[in-house]
């Protein structure tokens, strides 16, 4: 494991930022953060960078507790690279910048000019190495940031919402460089956003941060299509949450009850288990038959509303309860989807996710 965090809390006063994080990265792996605005990403990576101090627990890099000592914290920060959600350029010109890391290491003028060269080629900027960094615009500063931390080829780069104050355009040329920045220097990268789609684009492996509190850790499939708790679910997007019982469970096949309707889940949950059944909107399908569909549920519904954002159109339903699917705008315009349309909403056992309430 090349890093691990036990028990870490951080307190500003009296409100606790953190409470109790326990987290192992393994090396080479890419670990993404995500989490609302104010849950504790930006405090949590200051301490797994070493920035800051913990208020309790401790951290362990490549086999060395790193927590207190500030010799040991030293020698391993020297090992690290952090690209902060606003970065800070000096007054001097972009290779300057790039190539002050190397220069504070003792790299020799000669290593340092390949280097930068290098940097600047792979984040775009090889015609800019001579313009003062702070008249560039926020996503050119970002790439100097990026070539900045790259340059010295970290063990770990720790990378804080890294397009989060980025234009579109920015954000997607930012999201390449980093992918490419990750495969080229083969590193350990820990990183936070609040990007859900983002996040699970770059990681192999996600936590889900709330409140100060880790609620889930693990594949990113598994947090977005098994959330464990009704506050992940929904910033995951499982728009379809809805409050049932658990009337009945035959080997695995779960009969809820939903306000007098039935809905069949792929679940251990037993009889009386109070639950919310979550479906995301794409696992729904809506047709214009009963008939045409071999999945365990389908509901008749009335559409209450349909909007379209590209190539995707959102259809909200009326099936007794209400249900949000996600199907393309081709295909809503071929069912001549609109409000009052009667059509039948279908989605299998195995797409439906059960939690407790």
């Amino acid at each position: 494991m090349f890093l691990k965090a036990s028990g870490l809390c951080q307190s500003h006063g009296n409100r606790m930022t953190l409470r109790d994080i326990d987290l192992e990265v393994k090396q080479r792996e890419v670990f993404v953060i995500i989490g609302p605005t104010g849950s504790g990403k930006t405090t949590l990576l200051r301490l797994l960078g070493l920035l800051d101090r913990p208020t309790a627990g401790q951290i362990v890099v490549g086999g060395q507790e790193v927590t207190d000592s500030e010799r040991s914290r030293l020698g391993t920060r020297r090992r690290m690279a952090t690209v902060l959600q606003k970065p800070v350029v000096f007054n001097a010109s972009v290779y300057a910048n790039v190539a002050y890391g190397l220069k504070i290491r003792g790299e020799k003028r000669d290593v340092r000019h390949r280097k930068v060269a290098t940097a600047l080629e792979a984040v775009g900027l090889s015609g800019s190495a001579e313009r003062n960094a702070r008249t560039l615009s926020g996503g050119e500063i970002q790439r100097v940031a990026l070539a900045r931390a790259m340059v010295i080829e970290p063990e770990l780069l720790l990378l804080d919402e890294p397009t989060a104050n980025l234009d579109p355009v920015s954000t997607s040329t930012v999201e390449k460089l980093i992918s490419h920045i990750i495969q080229r220097l083969d590193t350990t990268v820990i990183m936070t956003t609040h990007d859900m789609l983002q996040g699970q684009r770059l990681a192999d492996r996600m936590g889900v941060l709330m409140a100060g509190e880790m609620l889930q850790t693990g594949d990113p499939r598994d947090v977005f299509n098994l959330p464990r708790g009704r506050e992940i679910a929904e910033f995951v997007g499982m728009e379809n949450m809805l409050h049932g019982v658990i009337a009945s469970n035959d080997e695995g096949i779960a009969i809820v009850d939903i306000a007098g309707k039935v809905i069949q889940a792929v679940t251990n949950f037993g009889p009386g288990e109070q639950v919310y059944v979550c479906i995301r909107p794409e696992e729904i399908t809506l047709t214009g038959t009963k008939d045409s569909t071999s999945a365990r549920n389908v509901f008749p519904g009335e559409v209450a509303r349909v909007v379209s954002f590209g190539p995707l159109a959102r259809v909200e339903i009326d099936c007794g309860f209400p249900l949000v699917a996600l199907i393309t705008k081709r295909s809503a315009d071929e069912m001549d989807m609109h409000t009052g349309s009667h059509i039948n909403a279908s989605f299998k056992a195995t797409g439906v996710h059960v939690i407790t309430r």
